[in-house]
């Protein structure tokens, strides 16, 4: 069993939690808000260490990860916890509802995971996935999966909400090879009231995992009556476009929200989300439409920054990676442009 870590004396066998922002103060046999970080006679337990509640062979594509390796599989696995609430959650059968009795999984090892996914080793760029539910309530398993993971020459990637404290974040992202985070909204109160996590935890996550030098792209699932407006979408394309000046690139990606667990607002318009998408474009390099059939050939291509041909062009979940050049230096894979030989803006 993986040691809790994070944990530190609240006092009369109670213990906080200081994983996230909601720093749970834990009595005996009482767990945390994310439902799988626990108090068990006065000391942390992580009774859902090395669950897997799903695992599978995705499209990279899928994460969503657009600049990381295009046009390759990536094995995905998913556990069970989630430490926000989002009211709309598409996976919340999993991330809302580990301890009920509807769970079900396989225990993994970190060991047999990262041989999984060096298995699958491919022109070495054998990757694996902490997805589908939240990965870093699980911290302490994802450090020792991710240090075997990267024993064996396989990359790591997470798919998180980013809200986690800066101790667990500096740790986790020393391990990871690139990122999809959560961008839910730009504003703190929703964070706090609603989904109940920090808007600056998830800012901080941001800026630390680009200092470590992790590929990151950002998510935000746009939730009508929500984070639909355009003052606050505007903040969230004025927060990228800020990341992006310090010398990075960071593909925005917008997703379309479907009525789900406790939300039944209509969803998303597609044409909203095309018309959104457009307007950011004007401030951000390379931003996409996902959970939509796009209307327009060619919205989620990807395209050379020197000559403005297709690197990467995209069918839902397909991409047609020709536009690209592939060579591979110690052991890692450059792309670069196949037309005008530029470095493509890709990892």
């Amino acid at each position: 069993m993986i040691p809790g870590r994070f944990f530190s004396s609240g006092g009369e066998g109670r213990l906080e939690c200081g994983l996230c922002p909601s720093r749970c103060l834990l009595a005996v046999d009482e767990g945390g808000q994310c439902g799988v970080r626990f108090n068990r006679g006065g000391k942390p337990a992580l009774p859902f260490c090395g669950l897997v509640t799903a695992i599978a062979v995705d499209p990279i594509e899928k994460k969503p990860l657009y600049h990381f390796r295009p046009g390759t599989d990536i094995l995905s696995v998913g556990f069970a916890g989630c430490n926000l609430r989002c009211p709309f959650c598409q996976n919340w059968h999993i991330s809302q509802n580990a301890q009920s009795a509807g769970i079900r999984g396989l225990t993994y090892s970190p060991a047999e995971l990262a041989t999984a996914a060096a298995k699958r080793e491919k022109a070495g760029q054998a990757a694996i996935a902490y997805t589908y539910s939240e990965p870093l309530v699980h911290v302490e398993f994802l450090l020792e999966c991710m240090a075997e993971a990267r024993k064996s020459g396989v990359a790591n990637v997470i798919v998180s909400n980013g809200c986690i404290n800066h101790e667990a974040a500096a740790e986790i992202l020393d391990l990871v090879s690139a990122a999809n985070i959560d961008l839910k909204c730009f504003s703190e109160e929703t964070y706090e009231n609603v989904l109940g996590g920090k808007l600056s935890t998830v800012r901080d996550f941001i800026h630390l995992a680009l200092e470590k030098g992790v590929h990151l792209e950002l998510t935000t699932l746009v939730v009508p009556g929500l984070n639909d407006s355009k003052a606050e979408l505007a903040k969230c394309r004025d927060f990228i476009a800020e990341l992006n000046t310090q010398g990075n690139i960071v593909p925005w990606h917008l997703s379309a929200y479907h009525p789900n667990w406790k939300w039944d607002a209509p969803p998303t318009k597609a044409s909203f989300l095309i018309d959104v998408a457009g307007q950011a474009r004007e401030k951000l390099p390379y931003v996409y439409t996902g959970n939509i059939n796009p209307h327009e050939k060619g919205i989620n291509d990807t395209r050379c920054p020197g000559c403005g041909k297709i690197l990467v062009s995209r069918r839902a979940y397909k991409a047609d990676t020709s536009g690209l050049s592939l060579k591979t230096e110690n052991g890692s894979p450059l792309y670069f442009c196949s037309f005008c030989g530029q470095r493509a803006p890709i990892s």
